[in-house]
């Protein structure tokens, strides 16, 4: 016997997954997947070109040559750089610790030069620079090379 509140035949209850759980993920096609797959290698390609080429677009680029530690208190960081003789150049040296944190932290200003006999006309100098420490280093290198007021 029924009552009256209650349906003759009971509703059968739901239990697919899909209900449950939602429906299934659509997956890409073979093409959107290789679309999706060549853009992405097209932006890495482009990012690594964008990164190996940062460096020169100023005109200027630097190369670490050595370093030694004269004390605790004090570092000596050898580099070249290379430029335009007649443009003046800034460089950030910086002095690191065991745990790479930095201990030390210099700008350098180096003059213009004239272009001379050299294979490459003057446009690469050598340059040491003492760089003051708060604790021992164990490295140091040129962080960044700018022309002073090229934007930076």
């Amino acid at each position: 016997m029924t009552s009256p509140d209650q349906p003759a035949h009971p509703a059968p209850a739901d239990t697919s997954l899909a209900n449950r759980y939602g429906a299934k993920k659509r997956r890409l096609t073979p093409t959107a997947a290789r679309t999706a797959v060549g853009i992405a290698l097209a932006a890495g390609i482009g990012f690594l070109a964008w990164v190996s080429t940062s460096n020169s677009l100023s005109g200027v680029t630097f190369k670490d040559i050595g370093y030694s530690t004269t004390d605790s208190t004090l570092a000596e960081v050898d580099f070249q750089v290379t430029r335009e003789p007649a443009k003046a150049v800034k460089c950030a040296v910086k002095a690191l610790d065991s745990k790479f944190a930095v201990v030390g932290w210099k700008v350098v200003d180096i003059p213009p030069s004239a272009a001379d006999g050299t294979p490459d006309g003057g446009r690469t100098v050598a340059q040491r620079v003492t760089v003051r420490t708060e604790s021992a280093s164990v490295s140091g290198v040129v962080d960044s090379c700018w022309i002073p007021g090229d934007g930076q």
